[in-house]
């Protein structure tokens, strides 16, 4: 195994400056190339993987991110959990620019993402709570002992994009008690559950969206200029992060495909075998299903 812990970086986060660099790889998938090479590092003694998920110079919009690609190349590494960097505007008055949040629920409002079930092989695994509990409780311990301002929880809702919201749409994400607004957490964290990978995201608040008639609306010159102060802190905070989730031990995540294959598996397609052996092949040795 290459690396246990990865980290997905999001806008503004595409290396991982003052990290000591083992080597790059390319991983070539079923589903084509990741957004970047992973770059494979070492922090606080542990190997890490990093794929910055728009790729270097931001090539990707969130629905071109080959999220299929990222999750399948991280866990062919050996990658048991995922550290989620990403951008997010506020909904709330109390989540304001330049707070770390540490999500815990998720609106999903995507319509052109997917799964890697299908094509032979039919699976559900569950998702009440989209966010590994163990890793959000590994982090809560380090995020709340920065000195940074942070948000324990926090609700993400998740649009298409690529444009930001209309004030209505604001307006209505917030009638639902959601604090964030954003448009990469999904598919990423429906596919890391379906490849058995612990998955959290710490998001970054850059903006108040465009709810607030009093604030300038949401756009990018005033993403990219939050982000920077927040990347900063961030990359300080890594090494006692990675510290945190290396000492935890095994997570009923890494097991969520364990009774959610619904197929024969006498019925599985080879082509389907070929593309999720990496995840599934353990639970395909006879019997029926998984």
């Amino acid at each position: 195994m290459d690396a246990h812990i990865a980290v997905i970086g999001g806008s503004g986060l595409y290396a991982m400056e003052g990290i000591k660099v083992l080597e790059e790889r390319e991983v070539p998938t079923p589903w084509g190339l990741p957004s970047d090479p992973v770059t494979l590092a070492e922090i606080e003694g542990a190997r890490v993987a990093f794929l910055p998920r728009h790729g270097r110079g931001h090539r990707y919009l969130p629905a071109e991110i080959p999220s299929h690609a990222n999750i399948w190349a991280l866990k062919s590494l050996g990658v048991e959990q995922i550290l989620a960097v990403s951008a997010v505007g506020s909904l709330s008055d109390g989540y304001r620019p330049g707070d770390f949040v540490l999500c815990d629920a998720l609106i999903d409002r995507t319509t052109r993402r997917a799964t890697y079930f299908g094509g032979g092989v039919v699976g559900h695994v569950g998702f009440a709570e989209p966010f590994c509990a163990g890793m959000r409780k590994a982090l809560d311990a380090v995020l709340s002992s920065q000195g940074h301002p942070y948000h324990a929880t926090g609700t993400y809702v998740c649009m298409e994009g690529p444009a930001f919201s209309t004030r209505a749409e604001s307006q209505l994400h917030r009638s639902w008690n959601a604090q964030l607004i954003g448009m990469t957490a999904v598919p990423e964290a429906k596919l890391a559950r379906e490849a058995e990978i612990c998955y959290a995201t710490v998001a970054m608040v850059t903006d108040y969206d465009c709810w607030r008639p009093e604030e300038e609306d949401v756009s990018v010159g005033m993403v990219v200029q939050t982000m920077k102060a927040n990347t900063a802190a961030l990359l300080r905070m890594l090494p006692p992060m990675v510290k945190a989730l290396t000492a935890r031990a095994d997570c009923a995540c890494r097991h969520a495909a364990e009774h959610a294959i619904m197929t024969d598996t006498a019925m599985i397609p080879w082509e389907a075998r070929r593309r999720l052996g990496t995840f599934y092949g353990k639970y395909w040795q006879g019997g029926k299903g998984a």
